[in-house]
């Protein structure tokens, strides 16, 4: 399966969840490297009473990104994950346009994994946030 291919597998589980709702669409999912990409677009109902962007839309798109990251990385055996920790800095904002995420592992252990985000504004290639999470890995018990 292409990334691109696995993008869509993620897309067809995420669009009854919090990912549809928002409109977020992943782009590209690679097993091999972990790396995903995602995108969403900058729309009303995303933004804060001032009028800019709400910063819980750019973590749920990070997070969202580096969970499906996640779960395309899981070790052998394992069955899921759950997030222990994450951080977000915010170095801008956006009105409009179409924000895109990459999101790459830093780690990638049996037990935690950690990630990188990189969320930008597509027209401008300005960077929005960085993001870092902590992945627990879940097995059966």
């Amino acid at each position: 399966m292409t990334p691109e291919e696995k993008a869509e597998q993620y897309n067809g589980h995420g669009h009854s969840g919090l990912p549809g709702l928002v409109g977020m669409r992943m782009t590209r999912i690679d097993e091999r490297t972990g790396i995903a990409e995602a995108e969403l677009p900058v729309v009303g109902k995303l933004m804060a009473p001032n009028g800019f962007l709400h910063a819980a839309s750019v973590v749920a798109l990070a997070d969202t990104c580096c969970g499906n990251g996640t779960m395309a990385s899981l070790p052998d055996g394992a069955v899921g994950f759950t997030t222990v920790e994450l951080k977000s800095n915010f170095l801008g904002t956006a009105r409009e346009g179409m924000l895109e995420c990459v999101a790459e592992p830093a780690h990638r252990g049996r037990t935690t994994q950690v990630w990188d985000a990189r969320v930008v504004h597509r027209d401008t290639g300005k960077k929005v946030a960085l993001f870092r999470c902590t992945q627990m890995i879940l097995y059966p018990r």
